[in-house]
């Protein structure tokens, strides 16, 4: 790691301790794959040379991080990336959407867009993102389909006016939006709250999840509004989903 691939700190927020920005940078290359699972990272004193910052601040960093589970120390070795919970989360928990088939066997989805695009934020939109109503959003509406059967509609809402990069349109979507955010953004998932009710199918649901209308559907829907490290909300995404044949895993360690 060399000074030319360190985020420069003058990049980041200035309203957090260095430590914390620090700390911040080394979880997001750890996340996106550049430092994989039992890297060994660069000594301290080259982190804090890299990233122009004291021997102290990456100390601290580092503390962090070790206890988080995120890194771990060894004898002889160095501070190894152990691969645990971050990388997890993004890469099965949003990719995957937790459907899991009746045999307990976690399923992959493929995403078929049917809209995207830039319209003002609803009253309760505005409420739940913390922003004014009227504030431009993009409004993404795909499907989630398996083995050709739509099983998943979503419905997602992020503020224009906090990522201005986010794109507006079908073409340049992301299928993976928090690495998005992440990637282009500088912004971290930091959790997420959900709402689980069931209810029955609206016509548009059936149209998009090609159901009989005249009859009755279940569907079970998730209301999930994204929050970043310092509880700022990110996006929102409501999430409608047949259950004949899978199930919606959720586990909290």
């Amino acid at each position: 790691m060399n000074k030319e691939n360190a985020q420069s700190l003058g990049e980041m927020p200035r309203n957090r301790p260095l430590h914390e920005q620090v700390a911040e940078d080394i979880l997001r290359r750890i996340i996106l794959g550049e430092w994989p699972e039992g890297h060994v990272l660069p000594s301290e004193e080259k982190l804090a040379e890299a990233f122009g910052v004291s021997y102290g601040t990456v100390r601290r960093a580092m503390a962090d991080l070790t206890h988080q589970g995120v890194v771990m120390r060894r004898r002889r070795t160095g501070t190894v990336v152990t691969g645990r919970t971050p990388h997890h989360t993004l890469e099965r928990f949003y990719r995957y959407f937790r459907l899991h088939n009746r045999n307990g066997d976690l399923v992959r989805t493929e995403a078929k867009y049917i809209e995207v695009a830039k319209r003002e934020a609803s009253d309760e939109e505005a409420r739940t993102l913390g922003i004014e109503p009227g504030e431009d959003v993009s409004f993404i509406l795909r499907l989630r389909v398996i083995d050709g059967r739509p099983v998943m509609i979503d419905r997602i809402v992020v503020p224009l006016s906090r990522y201005r990069a986010f794109p507006t349109t079908m073409e340049e979507t992301p299928s993976l939006i928090y690495r998005f955010l992440l990637e282009n953004e500088g912004t971290r998932l930091g959790a997420v709250r959900e709402s689980v009710s069931a209810r029955l199918a609206e016509p548009e649901d059936c149209k998009l999840l090609e159901l009989d209308p005249a009859v009755p559907h279940a569907l079970l829907q998730i209301d999930e509004v994204a929050f970043d490290p310092q509880n700022v909300p990110l996006l929102i995404m409501r999430h409608s989903a047949l259950t004949e044949h899978h199930a919606y895993l959720n586990e909290v360690r």
